[in-house]
């Protein structure tokens, strides 16, 4: 059985424009080189979704690799050094969509693998790769995650590839991340002249009002500002609409976004009854005679790996390359991670996300190749811990 090159694999992959939810050959090309390091691999479709679930052997503990081959659009292609989807290096530098976020990790992952004899492995390695994390990922890991449970499949822990280095690589690897709730309010009042207000029901004024009511409410009030492991909760109002384009009406309807990060002292649920309940308040308070209507768009609810011999696992792969303990930590936006939680505990770890999403996302080589080897070292001590 060959190694593959890290780079190699790398380029393969970001030449598919794998832009979501489209495909475009990318796992394909995963699937062809996990068959030809003997994974049984199964393509899970769902929707529009091309998902991939891959294993190496049958006996436990089953250790597995999370992460996705979908991107975000490019942008203005004309801005980057070099074509997006080319994959070329500069100045042993890799740039292209997805280098970082997250086709680098993956290939990475695969490297690694491909120099393990499957005859010396003394558990399982699989991986679960979604084409759709950077979508609304409806038909992506949550989806995968359900039918595994369903059918009794047993994974004992995640490793996912999301780009956790802040400054510099290994320098911090995330295990939890916060909770997150999309909230839109829409309040209907009644058209009419700004000279005749008592024969309209001005929207605007209860907009504002509500909203300042909510931005008021210190959300960890009694229980300290966030947690040992987790920054405060916070409220953040996004956009507010009218689409008044005179200034003699009174408009009929106003709407706001908003989006709540949160810590492990609340949940979805609770947050959501919170916000029905001042929308309700703020009706009675003003003697509104319109209504006013929540849409909340739960995202998931927050999650923490606890420090024990799994985290150690992962924090000592990263400092037999590096040299130097990662960081444990909480910070940043949401991931694929809040799915897999419901399968096994999960932990993050990948590369220096500074340039993803960006024009010229790019990824040193040699980043690439520390990278595999710490994913190498985290799969060795992982087996000699758990098996």
């Amino acid at each position: 059985m060959m190694s593959l090159d890290v780079l190699d694999l790398a380029r393969d992959l970001i030449r598919s424009p794998s832009v979501t939810p489209a495909d475009a050959g990318a796992m394909d090309t995963l699937q062809r080189a996990l068959e030809g390091l003997g994974f049984h691999c199964r393509r899970m479709r769902f929707g529009q979704i091309e998902n991939l679930y891959a294993r190496r052997g049958t006996a436990a503990p089953n250790l597995c690799f999370a992460g996705h081959t979908d991107v975000v659009p490019p942008g203005d292609e004309d801005a980057w050094r070099s074509g997006p989807f080319d994959a070329q290096v500069h100045d042993h530098v890799l740039i292209g969509r997805g280098a970082v976020d997250m086709k680098g990790a993956v290939a990475a992952f695969v490297a690694a693998v491909s120099r393990i004899d499957p005859a010396a492995q003394t558990g399982s390695i699989s991986l679960l790769i979604t084409g759709d994390e950077e979508g609304v990922a409806k038909d992506g890991t949550g989806k995968v995650v359900e039918a595994l449970k369903a059918e009794g499949e047993r994974v004992d822990h995640c490793i996912l590839g999301e780009p956790t280095s802040a400054q510099a690589f290994g320098d911090q690897i995330k295990v939890g991340r916060r909770g997150s709730l999309n909230a839109r309010i829409t309040v209907e009042g009644r058209q009419g002249h700004v000279a005749y207000p008592h024969k309209a029901a001005n929207p605007i004024p209860v907009l504002v009002r509500l909203l300042g009511r909510l931005q008021d409410r210190v959300l960890d009030q009694g229980f300290g500002e966030g947690t040992s492991a987790f920054p405060a909760s916070n409220l953040e109002v996004t956009t507010i609409d009218v689409g008044n384009p005179v200034h003699n009406v009174i408009p009929a309807r106003a709407t706001a976004t908003l989006n709540i990060r949160f810590n492990p002292h609340h949940d979805l649920t609770s947050l959501t009854a919170w916000l029905a309940g001042e929308c309700e308040a703020v009706v009675l308070d003003r003697e509104f005679a319109g209504q006013v209507t929540l849409d909340p768009i739960p995202t998931g609810n927050a999650f923490f790996t606890e420090p024990g011999p799994f985290v150690a696992v992962v924090s000592g792969a990263v400092q037999d390359v590096t040299g130097r303990p990662p960081m444990l930590t909480t910070i940043g936006g949401i991931s694929d991670a809040r799915f897999i939680r419901a399968l096994c505990p999960v932990v993050e770890f990948g590369l220096v996300g500074a340039t993803m999403h960006a024009v010229d996302e790019q990824v040193p080589v040699q980043e690439l190749r520390d990278l595999e080897a710490v994913y190498g070292r985290l799969i060795a001590r992982y087996f000699e811990a758990f098996a």
